[in-house]
């Protein structure tokens, strides 16, 4: 490892007097350029966005001499020697073809903030997936900090890995990382090397982006590079019978590590010896221990992950969440955090909103917020957590299809509200596969949109049933974001409880 760590100064001295492009600005491309420029790199920022937040952030980086071009992002700028970009260009953008073109290496945000650390950097557990990444992270980060250590949740979760390893406040004085990495900034960083990593699922996602699912599949596998202690793996993916979709045990496989790295397993099921499981509602770890062939090590109840606000009843933990504490748990093992730590941060742990969220309950009915379940992989996750489901579905496919999903949770449907740009899709796919469900079509894009979709779903409910919005589908087509199509579920569910559903 440590021939593979370059300090400041170091850096600098490669980067002083050459000219850098920076692809995007926002919350890496700033601190990006910014830190280039300090290197006395000759830095050019360019961005194809040239609208009020992008003149207010060139006029932030011309005010210290940094070159920023606005409404191009394609060409590149003449004497370019190296690209910086960040997560949001795709391997084909012309930016990148021009320069490879010309024999100008390119570098992700991950890649310069690997490259920045100093001698006693902390060290790096790092998470990648489809889906679950900023749970597992944040659980991770709340493990660590119940063993005393001092960590923090940074990279695709919102915070800038460059001004995390260069210790702006309050990242300075660390002792270990919990990192969420994204497929995009894989791609970009070859020679990332973390402690231990663990992938946590793999299915057809940003395939618009990475061009396949091989590709995708391998930007994912590159966390696994070099791994130093535990490469941690799904053992509960089923095999592809096509081939067409390896599994993170593949990807483990397929891994140059360094010697002695173990690949380490997470199962919904009894653990087999070098894997963290489940027995009789407790996890259990038989990989960290001394005699993993006879021992097991109790480390939490699945009760921990759903405390229950003041005195009101525990909701059992989706499935997806508790494969996320396994997750979680066996990178913070790796790290040698002890048991009783693991119990303690989940404990501790609280979900972000819009991830499997119980709004409230009206006339027996639950009604879920699962918005940020974007796409097929998560949306099936969702609907596998309940019996009895009237599901909200519906946005952006990006290309998906449903026949899968609506296959494998028809038994539990009891109904179906669509809403958005293809719930055509949808429906199609569940005349084929449910064609004995109900289904309620929304075909409004206003504001009142969610709230007539909630209202259809409460009269397709009966006692006991949850009404799940796992929309399957992006939300730009009628939301600024995920976030906003949540809290306008969630605003509607309110109105509802508030009403009742037979005064609506």
């Amino acid at each position: 490892m440590s021939e593979d760590r370059t300090n400041l100064a170091e850096l600098g001295a490669e980067l002083s007097g050459k000219h850098v492009t920076v692809a995007g600005l926002g919350v890496s491309g700033m601190p990006a350029a910014k830190v280039l420029h300090r290197l006395g790199a000759r830095v050019t920022s360019v961005n194809g966005g040239d609208g009020e937040g992008p003149r207010r952030q060139a006029a932030e980086l011309e005010a210290l001499g940094i070159s920023v071009r606005l409404g191009d992002d394609r060409t590149l700028p003449e004497g370019t020697e190296l690209v910086v970009t960040t997560p949001g260009f795709k391997p084909t953008s012309p930016l990148f073809a021009a320069a490879a073109e010309a024999g100008v290496p390119v570098w992700g945000d991950v890649e310069l903030a690997w490259r920045l650390r100093g001698p006693g950097s902390p060290p790096w557990l790092a998470v990648t997936g489809t889906n679950g990444k900023t749970t597992t992270v944040r659980m991770l980060a709340c493990i660590l900090r119940a063993a005393g250590l001092r960590t923090a949740a940074v990279g695709n979760i919102g915070v800038s890995l460059i001004d995390v390893v260069l210790g702006q406040e309050p990242y300075g004085d660390l002792d270990v990382l919990a990192v969420e990495l994204s497929s995009y900034q894989l791609h970009w960083a070859p020679s990332l090397r973390a402690h231990s990593a663990a992938v946590l699922n793999l299915a057809p996602d940003h395939l618009d982006w990475h061009g396949s699912m091989e590709a995708y599949a391998a930007a994912k596998g590159r966390i696994y590079e070099g791994n130093q202690v535990a490469c941690v793996y799904n053992a509960d993916e089923p095999v592809d019978p096509d081939g067409a979709a390896p599994r993170t045990e593949d990807l483990v496989r397929a891994a140059d590590v360094v010697e002695g790295a173990r690949a380490i397993g997470f199962t919904l099921g009894t653990p087999a010896p070098s894997q963290l499981g489940v027995v009789e509602g407790v996890l259990v770890d038989r990989a960290f221990v001394a005699d993993r062939q006879e021992q097991a090590q109790e480390l939490a109840e699945v009760g921990d992950l759903s405390p229950a606000p003041d005195a009101a009843p525990a909701v059992p933990p989706a499935p997806h969440n508790v494969a996320n504490a396994l997750a979680a748990a066996a990178l913070a093992r790796a790290f040698g955090v002890p048991a009783a730590a693991v119990r303690d941060g989940l404990r501790a742990f609280t979900p972000d909103a819009h991830r499997i969220t119980r709004v409230a309950e009206a006339d027996g009915v639950a009604y879920v917020d699962d918005s940020k379940a974007t796409n097929t992989h998560a949306a099936a996750a969702s609907l596998a957590a309940y019996p009895s489901v009237v599901w909200i579905a519906g946005g952006l496919a990006k290309g998906a299809t449903f026949g899968e999903l609506v296959a494998g949770a028809a038994p539990r449907l009891r109904g179906v509200v669509l809403l958005g740009a293809d719930r055509e899709l949808i429906r199609q796919a569940l005349l084929r596969h449910a064609p004995d469900v109900p289904v309620a079509d929304v075909d409004r894009t206003d504001t009142g949109a969610m709230a007539e979709a909630v209202n259809r779903a409460a009269s397709l409910a009966r006692p006991g049933d949850t009404v799940l919005l796992a929309p399957a589908c992006a939300s730009m087509d009628m939301f600024v974001n995920y976030n906003a199509r949540g809290d306008a579920f969630a605003d509607a569910v309110g109105a509802l409880a508030a009403v009742g559903p037979s005064e609506q």
